[in-house]
């Protein structure tokens, strides 16, 4: 049996790492090359000692991040775990070379190269691959994202929106205009990078908003919501920074179309949901402690009587579904694997 084999840029992040923890696992793909510009000559295992004899990929050696040893090492696809900006520098002259490319940062996700600009205050470094690349979501794009070449994996606070809301949208059970979320992400969210806001003392007995009114993740978010209601959505979106290592929760307020009851909306997403791995609509309140260290996504809706709106419920782990867990589901839709190798 071939096995697929994988390069991942900028290895050595929390994404990066947990891509690491994924790969190592799956049966049908071969780690051949990781960069980390911090640790170039390093093992694995000397930076994760957590992947000490884990078959032979503890052994595999940090390399600098350069096009023609990212190349000439093999590898069918790469993940791209880098800041924004900087992933489209490789992709550019992958994707030339042939390569399948799997980005993580927020560089392809949005459309139109002005609203990134918007959003992101510089002009997009690629606009040219735009129209090919495909948003990672799998449960709304798996056809796509079995034909294409070019990933843009969801942000976590993005997939935590969507899965909620895309199936109502698009069955016309909610107000387009009444969207309001409030979102909760653990610290590492942020990445890993040595910053005042970030440090223990800090973070540790606290809660703060940040990034309001108008956080980058709204571009894509409001992107494929318009896209699902078929015209301009605009939301409320207030995200905040918890004292926790990963997972986030998000409560999204809704007005029911007329003459739509709250459970139909609950009925709508099961029957949604129905058949897809990653995304469990129940009864109880997610909670971040369920789904941490995995790749699902719990949703619960409930009905508010005396204000006439529904509240929808979910929690999912920001590095795994959220990140690293979300872009091995779509390698595998690539690569003709089961989908839920690596991931159960």
């Amino acid at each position: 049996m071939h096995k697929w084999k994988i390069g991942i840029v900028g290895a050595s992040g929390y994404s990066g790492e947990e891509l690491c923890a994924i790969l190592s696992r799956h049966p049908q793909v071969e780690v051949v090359c990781l960069t980390s510009r911090q640790h170039v000559g390093k093992t694995v295992s000397q930076v994760f000692p957590r992947f000490v004899k884990r078959g032979n990929f503890g052994e595999l050696k940090f390399i600098e991040p350069s096009i023609e040893a990212l190349v000439s090492s093999k590898a069918d696809v790469f993940f791209l775990a880098l800041p924004h900006g900087k992933a489209a520098e490789f992709a550019a002259p992958l994707i030339e070379a042939g390569k399948r490319v799997i980005d993580i940062s927020a560089d392809f996700r949005v459309h139109k190269p002005e609203v990134y600009e918007e959003f992101y205050g510089e002009k997009h470094p690629a606009p040219q691959l735009l129209p090919q690349s495909v948003y990672g979501l799998p449960e709304i794009y798996r056809e796509e994202l079995k034909k294409t070449k070019l990933v843009a994996s969801p942000g976590c606070y993005p997939t935590s929106i969507l899965l909620p809301l895309v199936p109502l949208l698009k069955a016309g059970l909610i107000e387009p205009d009444s969207i309001i979320v409030s979102s909760m992400s653990g610290v590492s969210g942020a990445g890993r990078k040595a910053e005042i806001p970030f440090l223990f003392v800090e973070c540790n007995e606290s809660t703060r908003a940040y990034g309001t009114p108008k956080h980058r993740h709204l571009s894509e978010i409001e992107q494929e919501l318009s896209a699902a209601a078929k015209q301009q959505i605009i939301i409320s979106f207030t995200p905040h920074l918890i004292p926790l290592n990963r997972g986030i929760h998000s409560t999204i307020y809704v007005r029911p179309a007329a003459g739509v009851s709250a459970g139909r909306i609950e009925e709508a997403l099961k029957a949604a949901y129905a058949n897809e791995h990653f995304v469990r609509v129940g009864s109880e309140l997610p909670d971040i402690k369920n789904v941490s260290n995995t790749n699902y996504c719990d949703i619960a809706v409930r009905h508010d009587v005396r204000t006439g709106r529904v509240i929808l419920f979910s929690a999912i782990d920001n590095l795994v579904k959220g990140a690293s867990g979300q872009a091995v589901q779509s390698m595998n839709l690539m690569a003709g694997f089961e989908e839920t190798t690596a991931l159960l």
